[in-house]
């Protein structure tokens, strides 16, 4: 029997007809197109933390196109919430793993690996699950990068600061930016692919669904709908 995990992965990566983008959780009557391989599945899977559960999944868009939100978190009830401990994912229609990020307590306030590894470690990965990128990647730098996790302690409720090495690098095929973000672990805790920058006046134009503080302040789907 397939694991429960692997299936909510599994149906993240199901692409449906341009006029049928429904939730890839209901599959009942459907025939799915599985748009990756089952390497790409396997290190999808393997990312999520065993200690996390789904709690959420939405449809999203990304530059405009289709895409699937999943959020888990840990499954003890430890920091909940937005801006707590959680694991969540993008997955493009086409089964395109536009980046996940995996924010731990566990990590924080422990040593980092050094530039050099952190590349190492980047370039394995992305060997992994987006060789595409390698082919004309160039590093813009190598520098420690921080998140904010909300904590409950003594039932007060206090940010600290989560570290990783982040590798940052551009595209030169079609000009966007990409990065991996190392953990202490030496593992990927945060991975963000294709992303459009406005150099004038100088912001981020892709959507920023991995992030917490972003996810905050957008409107609800039906707030959405009034305009």
């Amino acid at each position: 029997m397939m694991p429960v995990r692997h299936f909510y992965m599994l149906s993240l990566l199901v692409l449906f007809s341009a006029n049928n983008f429904a939730s890839p959780f209901n599959l009942t009557h459907q025939k799915p197109q599985i748009m990756t391989n089952a390497n790409l599945l396997k290190t999808i899977n393997n990312l999520i933390p065993d200690n996390h559960f789904k709690v959420s999944e939405r449809a999203v868009s990304v530059d405009g196109q289709n895409a699937i939100l999943a959020r888990y978190e840990r499954n003890d009830g430890r920091n909940t919430g937005l801006d707590g401990e959680h694991f969540s994912a993008v997955i493009a229609a086409n089964g395109t793993l536009k980046g996940f990020a995996n924010l731990s307590l566990d990590l924080v306030g422990k040593p980092l690996p050094s530039r050099e590894r952190s590349e190492q470690i980047a370039r394995v990965f992305l060997q992994e699950v987006a060789p595409d990128l390698l082919e004309r990647m160039k590093i813009s730098w190598i520098e420690p990068h921080d998140e904010p996790i909300s904590v409950q302690r003594n039932g007060v409720s206090k940010t600290v600061t989560l570290t990783g090495m982040k590798v940052k690098a551009r595209n030169l095929a079609d000009g966007r930016w990409f990065w991996v973000i190392v953990g202490s672990d030496e593992k990927p805790m945060v991975f963000e692919r294709d992303i459009i920058w406005v150099t004038f006046p100088g912001h981020r134009k892709t959507e920023k669904w991995l992030h917490d503080s972003w996810l905050k302040i957008q409107p609800t789907k039906a707030e959405k709908s009034k305009f």
